[in-house]
């Protein structure tokens, strides 16, 4: 199984529309699915007007899912609600995910794509001490591909739901870099 990606460009905003209205995706994610939000909450990432990295990725060279990858300091607000909760190391990272397909969840497909985007973040953002991956405590098939990928539990709190019909509960994952301290 080989995970690669690339930054989303405008041309995959028609593909995101569809996977963000997949029942499974939409659960969770909870997103409007016009082409004109699709183009709104996406294009800043895609046009570089956005610190955050908007990922494509590909399972064997076909379009499997969307990592999203951020430094927590780039967004103080969100820092600020996760700090209140545990410890935030100086140049923590955060990743959020989906599955596009939904005959490729529940293949490992996540954990893997997880996997990738952490090894990617240690090589591409060599100061990052840290992952820290809020997951709803509700949505056990992404927080069992955390711990799959090797993430560890370090905290449960009360931060606001993706989606509104999701009560406050959140576990909080956290990875260190190899050979990094705790």
């Amino acid at each position: 199984m080989e995970i690669t990606w690339r930054r989303i460009v405008a041309q995959d905003f028609p593909l995101l529309g569809i996977w963000l209205q997949q029942p499974h995706v939409k659960r969770w994610w909870n997103h409007e699915t016009t082409a004109e939000a699709v183009a709104r909450d996406f294009g800043p990432a895609a046009r570089g007007e956005e610190p955050s990295e908007d990922l494509l990725a590909f399972l064997d060279g076909r379009p499997v899912g969307l990592v999203q990858r951020s430094r927590l300091h780039d967004y103080p607000d969100y820092l600020a609600e996760l700090a209140a909760i545990i410890p935030v190391p100086d140049g923590a990272m955060t990743i959020d995910y989906l599955i596009g397909d939904p005959l490729q969840t529940g293949q490992g497909v996540g954990t893997a794509m997880i996997q990738f985007a952490i090894a990617r973040t240690w090589a591409d953002h060599p100061a990052a001490p840290c992952v820290l991956v809020p997951v709803a405590a509700a949505n056990r098939p992404s927080w069992r591909a955390l711990e799959r990928a090797g993430l560890r539990r370090v905290g449960v709190g009360d931060l606001e739901p993706d989606n509104p019909v999701d009560d406050r509960t959140h576990y909080l994952y956290r990875v260190d870099r190899p050979g990094g301290s705790v």
